[in-house]
Order: structure tokens, then C-alpha cells, then sequence
């Protein structure tokens, strides 16, 4: 996000609160998922835009909830608006600390990356029923310049979650879309085996000046 300096004849100028800039981070759309399946954003679907007008996009994930246990949220990208398929490669390691103190654990995660695949991409798991009403996943994700149709468009997120077993989950993955098409959208569902849904906050935001 970009500075803004101020001197005493800039302070001296502004008659309003509204006269401040707004900064470089623009949002541009939130969703509320309730019992969904799927959350997408699509550029130029529902006054989404994800094209070349920022240079970087950030998503929030707030307290995104599944409503069974082991499951995980993941990711993947279209450059068609409906084919969510992207050859993708990435990679991912975790953190771990359980309630009761056991489970610390810092590793590479194989089975959290993908060598050019097409298949949904892991980002964390939820332990979310059995008593665990209270669970939920946080995710910071980056997308950098996804309209571009020279070089690979590179991602990278950061996930709190509480895992299995009441695990504070940390998870850290980055990895690339191996196409040069723009990719036009992208979208979070769950796996693990058996359908589940999801609830929480999808904010969308553009990065300008960067």
C-alpha cells in the first residue's frame, strides 16, 4: 500500500475529512457466503473486475467456516469464466501447535502442492463440527498481474486455520498459473471428501500504484 507524506501546507489545504486520499488499496467487491458450495469472482461478472486496471490483487478470507471436520478450502483459477482449470505449480510448508500443546511441527507439505496440475489448489483445513462451532480459516491472498499475456502469473497465500485435532494450522503457499492467457477469474470450494459448505467473508480489493 502506498505512503502518503504530508507537509504543513498540504495539512493546511484540506477543509475536509473527505479531502484525504484514499490510499492505493481500492476494494472491489465482498462477498458473504452462506451454506455455499462455491464462491467465484469473475472479471466483469457481477461488478467484479480483475483485469489489467491493477497491477496486484489482494483477497481476504474472514472466518471462513466449513460445516464438517478434516475439510479444506481450496483454490483455482479460469481464463474463460467457466472452466476453473489452470495448469498451476506450487508449493507449500505449515506450522502446527495443538490446545494441548502437542503437534508442534514446522514442514514442507507434499501433498499441499501441485507439479502442473489442473486440480484445485490446497490452502487449509477446518476442524468444524464435533464441538468445534467456533472454527474458522483466515486467508491473505495475492495475485500479481493476471491479465498479463507475456509471463506466468504468480500467487501467494497465507492461511490461519484451526486444523484437525484443534491444531492452530498456519499455512504458507505460492506457486504460479503456468499459462500465458489472462487469467480472467478464480474460485474457493472445499474438498476431503464429501460435499460441505462454506460460510464467511470474500473480499476482493485492487492494488494500484505498485
Amino acid at each position: 500500500m502506498a505512503l502518503v507524506k504530508y507537509n504543513n501546507n498540504s495539512l493546511s489545504a484540506i477543509t475536509a475529512a473527505s479531502s484525504l486520499p484514499t490510499g492505493a488499496m481500492t476494494l472491489i467487491k465482498e462477498q458473504t457466503a452462506s451454506d455455499s458450495s462455491t464462491i467465484s469472482f469473475v472479471d466483469g461478472t457481477s461488478d467484479v473486475v480483475f483485469d489489467s486496471t491493477y497491477p496486484i490483487y489482494l483477497i481476504k478470507i474472514i472466518n471462513a467456516h466449513l460445516d464438517l471436520d478434516d475439510r479444506s478450502l481450496n483454490l483455482n483459477f479460469t481464463t474463460d469464466g467457466t472452466n476453473f482449470n489452470v495448469t498451476k505449480t506450487t508449493t507449500l510448508f505449515r506450522a502446527t501447535l495443538g490446545e494441548n500443546d502437542s503437534n508442534q511441527t514446522f514442514a514442507y507439505r507434499p501433498h499441499g502442492d501441485l507439479a502442473q496440475s489442473t486440480g484445485d489448489q490446497f490452502l487449509g483445513e477446518a476442524q468444524s463440527g464435533g464441538g468445534n462451532a467456533d472454527a474458522n480459516i483466515c486467508v491473505d491472498l495475492l495475485i500479481f498481474n493476471p491479465s498479463s499475456t507475456t509471463f506466468v502469473k504468480h500467487f501467494i497465500a497465507t492461511t490461519q486455520g484451526v486444523a484437525q485435532g484443534s491444531l492452530s494450522e498456519n499455512c504458507f503457499m505460492a506457486g504460479y498459473c503456468n499459462t500465458t492467457s489472462a487469467i480472467t477469474g478464480f474460485r474457493f470450494n472445499t474438498g476431503g471428501g464429501g460435499a460441505t459448505t462454506i460460510d464467511g467473508t470474500f473480499k476482493l480489493y485492487g492494488i494500484k500504484d505498485s
